[in-house]
């Protein structure tokens, strides 16, 4: 017959505080701009790959207005280093988001992406 083995005695405090995580992940929402940008490239990406027919059913599929997904796909006017600074958007605490796509529509409107630029600075002090 086997002997029995041998008992391990393990003591646990469980008045002790529980040590901090140091890996944890960033905390916070990613920013409503950054999702816009997203859903923007989402759709014309669908568009080109013939699953949307135009905005028009892109809106009525999201059961969003015509004017709003407009104003979500224009985000794609923007210079492509604005979209990368979007992009890289830190994720937002508490409160209101520093870049909305409305302050945006100025930049979208200007054609020149240098000028585009210089508007981007200014907004994003």
């Amino acid at each position: 017959m086997n002997a029995p083995a041998a008992r391990t005695v393990v003591r646990v405090d469980f008045g002790a505080e529980r040590p901090q995580r140091r890996d944890c992940a960033p905390t916070g929402r990613v920013p409503r701009v950054v999702r816009l940008l997203a859903s923007a490239h989402r759709i014309d990406s669908m568009i080109r790959n013939g699953e949307l027919d135009d905005l028009a059913e892109a809106a009525r599929r999201q059961n969003l207005t015509r004017a709003r997904v407009t104003q979500i796909t224009n985000l794609l006017l923007l210079a492509p280093r604005i979209h990368e600074a979007i992009l890289g958007l830190p994720l937002a605490a508490n409160g209101a988001d520093p870049i909305t796509e409305r302050k945006l529509r100025p930049i979208v409107a200007e054609p020149d992406w240098k000028r585009q630029a210089k508007m981007w600075r200014e907004i994003n002090v």
